[in-house]
C-alpha cells in the first residue's frame, strides 16, 4: 500500500504541475494581449499630444494674425479719421473689433489644445509629452497676449470712430 500512496501522490503532483504550467501559460498569453494594447493606447496618446499641440500652436498663430488684422484696421480708421469718411473709419472700427473677436477665440481654443496636452501627458507621464504640453501652454500665453493687444487696439480704433461727427449736410 505504501507504493500506491507515492503513485497517487505522484499523479496528483504531476497533475498539479500540468494545471500550474497552463496558468503560466494563460497569465503569459494575457500580458501579451495587455502589453499590446498599453502599446497601442501609448500610441493614441502620443498621436492625441501631438495633434492638440499643433491645435494649440496654430491657435496662437490664428490669434495674432487677428491681432495683426485688429491693427492694421485700427490703423485704418486713424488714418481715415476724417468727416467726409465717416462710413470707412466706423467700417473699419468694426473690423478691428471682429478681428479682436477672433483672436479672443483663438486663445480660448490655444487654451483648450494646451489643457488636452497636459491630460495627455499626465496619462503617458514620459518626456515628449511634457514637454508638448509646455509647448502648448507658451502658445496659449502667446495667443492672451495676441488678443489682449487686439482688444486694446480694436477699443482705439472704436475710440476713434466715436469721436467723429458727421458734417451738416454729410
Amino acid at each position: 500500500m505504501p507504493h500506491d500512496n507515492s503513485e497517487e501522490r505522484d499523479a496528483r503532483f504531476t497533475a498539479r504541475l500540468e494545471q500550474l504550467e497552463q496558468d503560466i501559460a494563460s497569465l503569459r498569453q494575457g500580458f501579451l494581449v495587455v502589453n499590446a494594447r498599453y502599446a497601442q493606447t501609448m500610441q493614441s496618446l502620443k498621436l492625441l499630444t501631438d495633434a492638440t499641440l499643433e491645435a494649440a500652436l496654430r491657435a496662437a498663430s490664428a490669434a495674432e494674425k487677428a491681432a495683426l488684422a485688429c491693427k492694421n484696421a485700427t490703423a485704418a480708421a486713424m488714418a481715415s479719421a476724417a468727416v467726409y469718411v465717416l462710413e470707412a473709419t466706423r467700417a473699419a472700427a468694426e473690423a478691428a473689433s471682429s478681428a479682436a473677436v477672433s483672436a479672443s477665440e483663438a486663445a480660448a481654443a490655444a487654451s483648450a489644445a494646451a489643457s488636452a496636452a497636459a491630460h495627455a501627458a499626465a496619462l503617458q507621464a514620459e518626456e515628449t509629452a511634457l514637454q508638448a504640453s509646455a509647448e502648448a501652454s507658451r502658445a496659449t500665453a502667446r495667443a492672451t497676449a495676441a488678443a489682449a493687444a487686439a482688444a486694446q487696439l480694436a477699443s482705439q480704433a472704436a475710440l476713434v470712430a466715436h469721436t467723429l461727427k458727421p458734417s451738416p449736410g454729410a
